[in-house]
């Protein structure tokens, strides 16, 4: 230990006496540490945010009335390998989820889970001679309020007050200017079946949120049921789990129990979450380069150092220090740099998450801040980045340093 503190205090003496280069390398650490923060907390808080509105927008698992492969002929089935069917024709069937009550009380068997059924299909809203395709979406308003944000992106009206008005709608901002509508207007919806019925619009959704649709409309479970002349079925089945990194394996259970088409989250969104991936990988190599700039600074200040006292070395040599005594000297001094520089570093990606924080964006006529990831995990991984690019970039000059001959040095050989 006091061998420890000897060393210690000679690498401190060298960092002291030239201070031009200490403080070169601990500014170029602290900058490293700091813009290393301010990327990284602002890419990992934006990607969170990201699947935390993924998640939370739209339920973990749907079950809809399809399924991945029709199941064999009956005939095929039966003489499998021994006749081949041509020019049949499938039977059409009316589509839907047979047995879903079924379906819905397995769903609802996962603890914590909450299985919301619903009907969707295509209407026709007619007003004044205009006319707008609608995707008309039967729900419950109490299961659909604990499944989805619908509710949050209201901007007039809330779901329950399906359940109070007669034939009330919520349609999207962007359809109601079209159509000329305004909440507790009138109007006209014809299904493919001929059937028209007389709607209310109680509620309407914000501009610009895709995850709902400008063309789509929320009514009550049963009144889409009558407005689509399909009493009693259901084509999708919502859920939201407890734990939604566990969908796709409740989902997998589902669709093999079933036979019915059970996404995931996770695989309705497949293709974001692999470019994320990509993303990340752009990202850490960004943030690393960073460092890596910075450690040349400490990289000149030890092997400068090193350079300077070759006499001191072999002094130090001929006087029983050892070749890792000697490397550990100049380790020493690159991680005092770096230990610095990431105290101050840390101050200043403090500095700058909080500007970036501060900064308002207009998104869809509201005021948005960036979303950015301020845990102690970056602090820590900012940290020990910076050091160990530190001990590297201080070890390299080191070796060279405890390799020196302390007599060619003394008689002025080298």
């Amino acid at each position: 230990m006091a061998a420890l503190s000897l060393l210690g205090r000679i690498a401190l003496r060298h960092l002291l006496g030239r201070r031009r280069q200490t403080v070169v390398g601990i500014s170029g650490v602290a900058v490293g540490v700091g813009f290393f923060l301010a990327v990284s907390s602002l890419m990992v808080g934006s990607q969170r945010d990201f699947i935390n509105t993924l998640v939370d927008a739209a339920p973990h698992i749907v079950i809809s009335d399809e399924v991945r492969s029709p199941p064999p002929q009956p005939g095929l089935r039966r003489f499998s390998g021994a006749v081949a069917l041509h020019g049949y024709k499938v039977r059409n069937e009316a589509r839907g989820i047979k047995d879903w009550q079924q379906i819905v009380a397995a769903a609802g068997a996962v603890p914590g889970a909450i299985v919301a059924p619903s009907l969707t299909g295509a209407v026709t809203l007619r007003l004044s001679g205009r006319e707008e395709p609608l995707a008309l979406v039967g729900v419950d308003p109490d299961l659909q309020a604990k499944i989805s944000t619908i509710e949050a992106n209201l901007r007039v009206g809330r779901l329950h007050d399906l359940e109070t008005t007669q034939g009330g709608i919520i349609v999207s901002e962007e359809l109601a200017q079209r159509l000329g509508l305004n909440v507790a207007d009138v109007v006209s919806a014809t299904s493919s079946r001929g059937g028209t019925r007389t709607l209310r619009v109680v509620g309407l959704f914000k501009r610009g949120r895709a995850q709902i649709g400008s063309a789509s409309g929320y009514v009550l479970l049963r009144e889409a049921q009558s407005a689509l002349g399909r009493p009693f079925i259901i084509n999708t089945i919502a859920i939201k789990l407890a734990d939604p990194y566990a969908a796709q394996e409740v989902a997998a259970r589902l669709e093999h129990r079933f036979g019915y088409k059970t996404e995931s989250w996770q695989e309705r969104s497949a293709d974001v979450l692999s470019l994320l991936v990509t993303r990340n990988v752009i990202m850490y190599s960004v943030v690393s380069a960073i460092l890596l700039v910075a450690s040349f600074g400490i990289y000149t200040a030890v092997s400068t150092s090193v350079a300077d006292k070759r006499r001191d070395i072999a002094i130090l040599r001929s006087m029983g220090f050892s070749e890792s005594d000697l490397q550990l000297v100049f380790v020493l001094e690159g991680l005092a740099l770096a230990l610095v520089g990431v105290l101050l570093g840390w101050g200043l990606g403090r500095g700058l998450l909080a500007a970036l924080g501060a900064v308002p964006f207009r998104i869809a006529g509201e005021t948005e801040h960036l979303p950015l990831d301020r845990s102690l995990f970056q602090y820590a991984i900012a940290a020990g980045a910076s050091l160990i690019a530190g001990s590297v970039a201080a070890w390299l000059p080191a070796r060279k340093a405890a390799r020196v001959d302390p007599v060619d040095i003394l008689r002025g050989a080298v």
